[in-house]
């Protein structure tokens, strides 16, 4: 045995090191400080009053942030093909969370939505755990039916069947926004997947008619889908939340009013700590912190989609399809929530990821980023090892 191939041999049988991607730890970590100190800003006031603890939500969010982050550590030393094998029973744990928040005595209700299960040390939104099984489920079909969803409409009709149903479970919480969302992200995971073109159109038009349809019968949905084209013609009513929003994002002009000056979080803005956080800090950082905001999230879903392509590149198509759904999904939901603050969407209940108040959001984001690293490990590694065997062989 030659110097080299002994050398290969012993390299070959020594436990590699676990691959992480620097830019992908760096820019989470940016988002999550950045978060942190926002959210605390803009729900100090709401804080102190209604539970005379200033720092109550920075408190509960940092719990969300913990049990994320071992959630994100036990998704990186789980190999992905378990999820990949496991993708049926996760499918039907997914239309269970579902289901059992619709049931009087598990959900738990919040301004007529029931959306939430009780477990314990925080209320869970079942959809956000729900809508990355989903997924999965999803991108263990095209990476198994690849063929047939590219060739057969039939192949294409299959799962979307099943994100049919699903919204429609949805709808009855009622939750519009991640119904809406869930279809949209699980469209464009197909789509990456390869189904033909004209099938694809045909099918976003027609879930785009059904849910334009879904809209127009309900007067209250109806009304906060339009309301937004004119918030100023009812400022004290329908209007209200999203005037406000357009007062503090004008406010804050180039530099804003400075950290923790902001006056419109001081109970004129609903929410302010989770669906309009990002209102709030476009009125104290200015148009130069909003930049900076909007950079840190396109770096992130274009690290997705570039870990993505490195699992493609390595042949490992359910990892391709998980990580690019990562991507579409937290690209469409930042874009709709700035959407909604800054008045060019209408209104919905969506947070703005790993930034808004949510203890079950941040979960459930860690935990998938957890996964897109675990996914960049197996393409890195599947990688240097597809080069030392063309090294071998040369």
């Amino acid at each position: 045995m030659s110097a080299a191939t002994l050398a290969f041999a012993r390299s070959n049988a020594r436990p590699r090191r676990f691959s992480v991607d620097p830019v992908l730890v760096v820019v989470v970590a940016l988002i999550l400080l950045l978060g942190l100190v926002m959210m605390t800003s803009a729900s100090i006031a709401i804080a102190d009053r209604h539970a005379q603890q200033p720092l109550y939500y920075l408190e509960r969010q940092a719990i969300g942030v913990v049990l994320g982050l071992a959630a994100a550590g036990t998704a990186m030393l789980i190999p992905s093909q378990v999820w990949h094998r496991m993708a049926i029973p996760l499918l039907l744990f997914a239309f269970a969370l579902l289901v059992m928040v619709l049931v009087p005595g598990l959900g738990h209700e919040v301004n007529g939505s029931r959306r939430w299960l009780n477990v314990g040390i925080m209320k869970f939104q079942a959809s956000e755990l729900a809508r990355v099984l989903l997924l999965v489920y999803l991108a263990s079909y095209a990476a198994r039916r690849q063929q047939e969803l590219k060739e057969s409409f039939q192949g294409f009709v299959r799962p979307l069947v099943i994100l049919i149903a699903a919204a429609g479970l949805l709808l009855l919480e009622p939750d519009f926004g991640a119904a809406t969302v869930l279809m949209a992200v699980g469209l464009g995971v197909l789509f990456v997947a390869g189904v033909k073109l004209r099938h694809f159109v045909a099918l976003a038009v027609f879930a785009a008619v059904v849910l334009g349809l879904i809209a127009v019968t309900s007067a209250y949905r109806l009304k906060r889908l339009t309301t937004f084209l004119d918030p100023w013609a009812d400022p004290f009513n329908s209007g209200f939340q999203l005037t406000q929003s357009l007062i503090a994002i004008g406010r804050g002009e180039l530099f804003g009013v400075g950290l923790g000056s902001s006056v419109q979080k001081l109970f004129y803005l609903p929410e302010a700590h989770t669906d309009f956080v990002f209102a709030v800090l476009a009125e104290e950082l200015g148009l130069v912190g909003v930049v900076l905001t909007l950079a840190l999230f396109v770096v992130l879903a274009w690290r997705a989609f570039h870990i993505s392509q490195l699992a493609a590149e390595a042949g490992l198509a359910f990892q391709a399809y998980c990580a690019a759904g990562f991507g579409i999904w937290l690209g469409l939901q930042t874009f709709i929530n700035i959407g909604v603050n800054m008045g060019i969407l209408p209104t919905k209940g969506l947070t703005l990821p790993l930034m808004s108040y949510g203890g079950s959001s941040m979960l459930v984001t860690l935990g998938w980023l957890g996964l897109v690293m675990r996914i960049y490990h197996e393409a890195s590694t599947a990688g240097r090892l597809a080069v030392m065997r063309r090294e071998r062989t040369a």
